[in-house]
């Protein structure tokens, strides 16, 4: 259910990329340095974007440096990182864990057992510093399996999601708590529904639960549920006192979060003129 809040970059400025890819390479750093190198592999842009959120939030103070690294060995990269980006590095850690571990209880795969090992001792290590969003990973996705299993209802599992995004972006209880939470949990709700939709046909294919099946619509007919979902996310998001990398995070918000979307529709659209 990762790997949809991403930025579009053909439409983002060159210095807006450069912070992006910056902020990017920060997380990289960070997972390696706290992590262990191989919780690299769990890198994602969803928790770049809660990176660049919670650090135009609070606008804490930044390191940044130019430098290269396995994947980069001939060209050095910009990049940069703050407490937010330390914060965003356990929970990608923990949060690929807890991923990992289910698919192996699910599905008894070799390879998710051999990653959670990976990842074991950095969620342990989340959940010692950030107990309260581990607690709300573990507690949720462990519902969202047995949702699963009983074949409840897209809006019940988008919810129970949804509840973990909310406590996953809370940093702090402060002011914004609230606001972070509503914010969180209408994203999740969409990121939700979306992976649903993005799989359907594959799922309808390998006769897999979905629980948008019992609808018997295709893809494209959730568009505009999707929209609804991703403007309850906006209405929060625009609330928040953002200044910095104000144009990166709209532009993931309301373009990139549709890029797998547009990619998966646009063949089946062609086919069909």
């Amino acid at each position: 259910m990762f790997g949809y809040i991403s930025a579009d970059p053909a439409r983002l400025r060159e210095e807006d990329f450069r912070r992006y890819r910056g902020c990017y390479c920060g997380l990289c750093r960070a997972l390696k340095a706290q992590c262990g190198g191989a919780c690299r592999l769990a890198l994602s842009y969803d928790m770049t974007f809660l990176i660049l959120l919670l650090s135009s939030l609070y606008e804490p103070e930044e390191a940044q440096g130019v430098s290269r690294c396995a994947v980069h060995p001939v060209k050095a990269h910009e990049w940069w990182e703050n407490e937010v980006t330390r914060y965003g590095a356990y929970m990608n850690a923990a949060l690929a864990y807890e991923n990992c571990l289910d698919d192996w209880r699910d599905e008894r795969r070799l390879t998710s057992f051999l990653q959670a090992r990976l990842f074991s001792r950095a969620a342990r290590e989340a959940a010692g510093r950030y107990p309260r969003p581990c607690e709300a990973m573990t507690r949720q996705l462990s519902r969202i399996t047995a949702l699963e299993r009983e074949r409840a209802g897209v809006d019940t599992l988008a919810g129970a999601f949804g509840e973990l995004m909310a406590e996953l972006f809370v940093l702090r209880e402060d002011r914004w708590a609230p606001l972070l939470r509503r914010f969180g949990m209408a994203l999740g709700r969409f990121i939700y529904v979306m992976d649903a939709v993005c799989d359907l046909e594959r799922d309808r294919k390998r006769k897999q639960f979905n629980p948008l099946l019992a609808l018997d619509a295709p893809p494209e007919h959730f568009r505009a549920h999707l929209t609804m979902l991703i403007a309850d996310a906006a209405e929060a998001f625009e609330r928040l006192p953002l200044v910095q990398d104000e144009a990166l995070l709209r532009n993931i918000l309301y373009q990139g979060v549709w890029l797998r979307y547009d990619r998966q529709l646009a063949p089946a659209k062609e086919n069909d003129t």
